[in-house]
């Protein structure tokens, strides 16, 4: 599969380039300034031609693409193909186990094909080659995957790093294939990389190829197995494929997928020998008590399939009474009653038929509604669900099922049908009444929206509002127990995939209420957890759910998720577009609640883009709209978002009133997340304000609350806040090992703006430590970073600190341009203290290299700034500045002044490191 990609990208460049010369020669064709030599100089003055002969290339080139496409063979139907995400249909998800499923009992001779494989991998690793992928393949019911779980159990000791085995779908009824990009999503996750870390966007093929590269460096030196079971076609398979030599990957699927880098590991049907041997061991009789003749003619009749067999075997299990030769009549009677199937078909299909025809009719019943589910695995609770039963019936129906060999059991007292049996159940279901999958359906997804509703229990914070209540009738619905948030979670992530399903089986049968419902009932957990591409797609289905049933509130609240999710992703316009769209249509119904929230969020958003006043406005708006409703959760928040953009306009006394209000709020609702967000402003307020002392209470206040709510991204905030006070105060060593901390912790989780922030203090340390080109590289990257996520404030606070260090190593117009560059952006977003910081470096800057009445400038203009909006810090730093400057102009007579005005301000602060400074200074002059 590699060799055909490389050879379609050599082709694509080739053709490319020739391509690039026949435009050229068109488009200069009317240039009388380019000439083009020898033959193409006719050809340019021919430019018709030209396009002929582009046509001509354009057409080669797709018929060679096609040629070389691997998802077509000779002679061979196409592959089932991996649905495009075009953003038109509900998001889907990929079952991953963290173990490999248990390992069978009745798993039965292949010792010819388990050599093989074995051989095969001692053989790469004691030549510490790289491992081969293993295809497995064969005829459906073959028992290809009992095969390669049964070698992985033989080959795990292996492989210590873990193994993990996913469901691809590839040939799953009602299911469409897995796509590579959602397979990737599951696969790191189950790896252990936090949803926050995995790449998200609406590009497919870069976030695929994004997430390919993070899943094999995740692998890289590793020894892991991976299982890929049940693949459509070698499109999906390829970016999941590690890295790494040392991993191996066993792939399962009926089609024939190997090309020249795989071991194909054919399975075929079961040797006549070898499966009356299975049979008689899953029979529990011995076999001098079973006619030889009977068991040859039953193998033979089911096709010497392990699947059929051990379904035989176990009826005859069942029916202590019966002889071999009474199983074997009823089978062929079965046969008969599927004449119109395929011979091999048939043969499979009739055990199948003989062993539901066994059941009690009740149990058939239930058998039948598993052939509804959606999603790729269940329990008891969504049994229930699904056969209109008690838990405690479906418990008994599935425990039965499964002793009958007609549902598998999965890790965590779960279940899954084998393919061939959810086409059985499929078949029998849509024999019966047509309204039966439609209820069964209606009844599942119920049961999610109840259970969702104890989830988000533990997931909504305190005393904020919740998604759209559940239906009428679900609180009769029997849920799993969650008695914690850690429970809830485990229970979300689990059935993440089935609940996506449900979705998108709801959609297509038009119930699209529970669409709505049940996109709003998943919203608050992919709002944590993620991945947001996700999100984003579960929220357009919901939003086109609504326009088909008219309901505006139900599509203003998928806009505003929407613009949740993608203001997380940091593509700002899109989410203006959602939330100001939810707003109107919020207008539109009279929901003023609907509309504080999306104006809430919407400020939010201009926030983060640096469009302070209408940030202020939209959070102000909501807050009125808050208060007329007596909502004081929803005030809380906005006085919350209001401080933070007046904190950002340097209006410190208006940030510290609306971000206290917003706590009191807070504590009186029990919010302690709420509570923890505006401690931790407050300290960032404080901390500007001089005040350091307070400014460390609130953020250790705010770390305590951080750790009991086990919010590790906000504790790394808090320690980050912490090593600022640290770092101003003279303790550099604390302040390293803090934000080297907070480091590690952004790294873990995959935060890039937290990550961005850490690596930038860590440089201002370097540049203070006398490390100045360490202190570049480092601004340098979080400069990049900053950029690529669109956070302005800081690029300019990386600019500003760029500049200082390029000035300590000499380079002064690289200093300058990231001054002024840094201005720039702080006098748009209207940051008057950092304004004024900026103007202090560039005045020291100046001093240092001569030009003292171009620094003494600049410090006057920051001390003017700083005076304005109470920031002492920049305010001593700049009479600092002017005094030093007066000592090298005037003397030391005008320049004692300022500086004991500094001194004074320095020691307010407790900045002893620059008092003792000024003060060696001024000894100095006594002297």
């Amino acid at each position: 599969m590699r060799s055909r990609r490389g050879a379609a990208i050599a082709l694509v460049a080739g053709v490319g380039a020739v391509t690039t010369m026949l435009v050229g020669l068109v488009t200069n064709a009317v240039s009388s300034q380019s000439h083009w030599p020898s033959w193409l100089g006719w050809l340019q003055a021919h430019p018709w031609l030209s396009f002929v002969m582009l046509g001509v290339v354009t057409a080669g080139l797709t018929a060679a693409l096609a040629a070389l496409d691997d998802h077509r063979a000779p002679g061979r139907s196409p592959d089932p193909m991996v649905r495009p995400d075009d953003g038109s249909g509900p998001p889907g998800a990929a079952l991953v186990l963290r173990s490999l499923p248990r390992d069978t009992t009745a798993f039965t001779d292949r010792s010819a094909e388990l050599e093989l494989l074995v051989c095969s991998v001692r053989a790469s690793q004691e030549n510490e080659e790289a491992l081969p992928v293993h295809v497995i393949d064969g005829m459906p019911g073959v028992g290809k995957t009992t095969f390669a779980v049964h070698a992985g159990h033989v080959l795990s000791e292996r492989f210590p790093d873990g193994q993990l085995f996913v469901n691809l779908n590839g040939h799953t009824t009602g299911r469409s294939p897995v796509q590579a990009t959602e397979a990737l999503a599951s696969l790191l996750t189950a790896a252990g990389v936090p949803t926050q870390q995995i790449p998200v966007g609406d590009d497919v093929s870069a976030i695929t190829e994004a997430r390919a590269a993070m899943w094999r460096s995740r692998l890289a030196g590793k020894k892991a197995l991976l299982i890929l079971d049940n693949a459509a076609s070698c499109r999906q398979l390829e970016p999941l494929l590690p890295g790494g030599s040392g991993c191996l990957v066993l792939v399962t699927s009926r089609k024939r997928l190997a090309v020249h880098e795989e071991v194909v590991l054919p399975v075929e049907a079961l040797p006549p020998d070898h499966a009356v041997d299975l049979f008689v061991r899953l029979s529990g009789r011995s076999a001098d008590t079973l006619d030889r003749d009977a068991l040859e003619e039953l193998v033979r009749l089911c096709g010497y399939l392990p699947l059929g067999v051990s379904l035989l075997a176990a009826r005859l299990r069942h029916h202590p009474s019966w002889t071999a030769e009474d199983l074997r009549e009823r089978l062929s009677a079965a046969r008969d009653r599927l004449g119109e199937l395929r011979a091999g078909e048939r043969g499979v299909a009739a055990t199948f038929d003989l062993s539901y025809r066994d059941l009690a009719p009740e149990r058939q019943r239930f058998f039948q509604s598993l052939g509804f589910y959606p999603g790729t695995d269940l329990d008891a609770y969504v049994g229930a669900a699904l056969g209109a039963v008690s838990l405690a019936v479906a418990h008994q129906q599935l425990d039965a099922l499964y002793d009958a060999h007609l549902i598998d059991e999965h890790p965590g007292s779960r279940y899954r049908l084998h393919d061939l049996l959810r086409d059985y159940a499929r078949g029998l279901a849509d024999e019966g009444d047509s309204m039966d999958h439609l209820q069964a359906v209606q009844r599942v997804c119920a049961y999610y929206l109840a259970a969702l509703a104890v989830a988000n229990e533990h997931i909504v914070r305190d005393g904020a509002g919740g998604p759209l209540p559940p239906p009428d009738g679900t609180s009769q619905v029997e849920t799993p127990p969650m008695e914690s948030r850690t429970a809830a979670l485990g229970w979300l992530e689990n059935e993440r995939p089935n609940v996506l399903a449900c979705i998108r089986e709801a959609n297509g049968l038009a119930l699209h209420d529970f669409v709505i419902r049940l996109a709003a009932a998943m919203a608050p957990f992919l709002r944590q957890a993620g991945p947001w591409d996700q999100a984003v797609g579960l929220h357009r289905t919901a939003a086109q759910a609504a326009r088909h049933t008219g309901d505006q509130r139900a599509l203003a609240g998928a806009l505003t998720e929407l613009g949740v999710v993608r203001r997380f992703m940091a593509a700002y316009p899109e989410a203006t577009e959602a939330l100001n769209k939810a707003v109107t249509q919020y207008e539109a119904v009279g929901d003023r609640r609907g509309k504080a929230d999306a104006l809430n969020q919407v400020g939010i958003v201009w926030y983060l883009t640096a469009d302070n006043d209408a940030g202020a406005r939209a959070q102000t708006e909501a807050l009125a709209l808050y208060r007329e409703l007596g909502d004081r959760h929803g005030q809380a928040n906005s006085l919350a978002d209001l401080g933070m953009v007046r904190r950002q306009t340097s209006r410190f006394d208006a940030s510290i009133e609306a971000q206290s209000e917003a706590l009191s709020i807070y504590r009186e609702l029990g919010d302690r997340y709420g509570e923890a967000n505006s401690l931790r402003d407050l300290g960032i307020v404080h901390c500007l304000m001089g005040e350091y002392a307070l400014a460390t209470q609130r953020q250790r206040e705010a770390f305590d609350i951080y750790k009991e709510l086990d919010d590790r991204v906000h504790q790394a905030y808090a320690r980050n806040e912490l090593g600022v006070v640290q770092r101003l105060t003279g303790d550099l060593d604390g302040a390293r090992e803090a934000h080297t901390q907070a480091l590690e912790r952004y790294s873990d989780l995959g935060d890039r703006f937290g990550r961005a922030n850490s690596i930038r203090h860590l440089g201002v340390l370097d540049r203070l430590s006398g490390d100045a080109p360490t202190a570049i590289r480092g601004l340098e990257e979080a400069l990049e970073a900053y950029r690529d996520l669109g956070s302005r404030g800081g690029e300019a606070a990386s600019l500003s600190e760029l500049g200082v260090a390029r000035g300590l190593v000499g380079e002064q117009d690289d200093a300058v341009e990231a001054f002024q560059q840094s201005l720039e952006i702080l006098r748009e977003l209207g940051d008057r203290c950092g304004e004024a910081e900026v103007l202090n470096h560039w005045g020291a800057l100046l001093r240092m290299s001569g030009d003292l009445t171009a620094g003494r400038g600049h410090f006057e203009q920051a001390l003017g700034l700083a005076r304005d909006v109470r920031c002492p810090l920049e305010t001593a730093r700049a009479l600092e500045g002017i005094g030093r400057c007066d000592w090298m102009i005037d003397g030391p007579a005008r320049a004692e002044g300022p500086l004991r005005e500094a001194v004074t301000v320095y020691r307010q602060l407790g900045v002893s490191a620059s008092v003792d400074d000024i003060e060696r200074l001024l000894v100095s002059q006594a002297g």
